[in-house]
């Protein structure tokens, strides 16, 4: 059997290393914890890392990491894997595969903490490093999909987590411990990934982040929602450098150990309690979507000209 632990890091690749780590930085209250040549490794508190950005021809979402459970050595993983018959490969000291959509997953050993105070919540952890102003921590992620089925019993069957709710049959979200979900899907037609979500402490902390980010050109893509499922507040900006949205969020749900899937109807009330679905340029990552999203062309009634497919 397999059994993951908890969500470890994002990895994105860049077109210049140095400029997207101030930016991620400066702009999301991130730390630059350590760097080499071709990876910058970023942080939202005393975690070792939760971004990694990697220098690349191709900006865009790399590799998602999930850190193995206390009790899930890798050789447990690893044959759990060959078992199913799941291609995979260890390198740099973890497990590498891949989803159905080609999204590649990694997958570290655990890492018990060093002392006894890492155990500790951490507002009790002192520390000499940690800054005031950014988000508590990486707290899942969501990616498009043209396949639900199928990537539904990917990471279900393959890498162990556990059902939370449905949306219809167009939207599925995966928890590994209490909080709601650690990963999502929706089936749009294609496959791409769509957000990292941060943890922030309350919607006034989300006010600050957003006030500053506006302040850097950024622009909000959708929210604050309050979501039907999983019940966060959460509010998304869009990333244009590595095509993707941040997602700001909290009070996120917690699920009961007994927790029996649920499935909502896919209406406006299961996704924004609040009120309207996102624009349709939500999801999508062409220029005319980001041009129509930046200048709010849906809502001044300038429809959203379809998206033009490469023959």
């Amino acid at each position: 059997m397999i059994r993951l632990g908890r969500i470890d890091h994002v990895g994105l690749r860049v077109a210049d290393l140095d400029e997207a780590a101030a930016r991620w930085c400066i702009q999301l209250g991130l730390m630059e914890r350590a760097r080499d040549e071709q990876r910058a490794f970023l942080a939202c508190d005393d975690e070792p890392y939760c971004l990694e950005l990697a220098a690349g021809e191709e900006p865009g979402h790399d590799h998602t990491a999930f850190e193995l459970h206390t009790t899930c050595p890798p050789d447990d993983a690893q044959a759990h894997l060959d078992g199913l018959g799941v291609p995979h490969e260890e390198r740099e000291g973890s497990i590498w595969l891949a989803d159905p959509d080609g999204r590649a997953i990694q997958l570290l050993p655990n890492r018990p903490p060093e002392a006894e105070f890492g155990r500790w919540p951490q507002h009790a952890r002192r520390s000499a490093t940690v800054h005031l102003g950014g988000p508590r921590r990486l707290g899942h992620v969501n990616c498009l999909t043209g396949d639900i089925r199928a990537n539904a019993s990917f990471y279900l069957d393959v890498l162990g987590m556990r059902l939370s709710d449905w949306l219809g049959t167009a939207g599925v979200w995966f928890h590994i411990d209490s909080e709601h979900h650690v990963m999502a899907l929706v089936d749009v037609g294609y496959a791409h990934f769509h957000h990292l979500a941060f943890d922030v402490v309350d919607i006034g902390k989300m006010r600050d982040l957003l006030d500053h980010l506006a302040r850097h050109g950024r622009w909000v893509s959708w929210g604050p929602a309050r979501h039907g499922i999983a019940g966060n507040i959460a509010t998304y900006v869009r990333i244009t450098e590595e095509p993707c949205h941040v997602e700001l969020y909290c009070d996120m749900e917690r699920l009961a150990d007994d927790h029996v899937p649920r499935t909502y109807p896919d209406d406006r009330y299961s996704s924004n309690t609040w009120g309207p679905l996102p624009p349709r340029s939500y999801f999508r990552f062409d220029a005319a979507a980001i041009e129509s999203e930046s200048e709010s062309w849906e809502t001044r009634g300038r429809p959203l000209p379809p998206e033009e497919v490469e023959a």
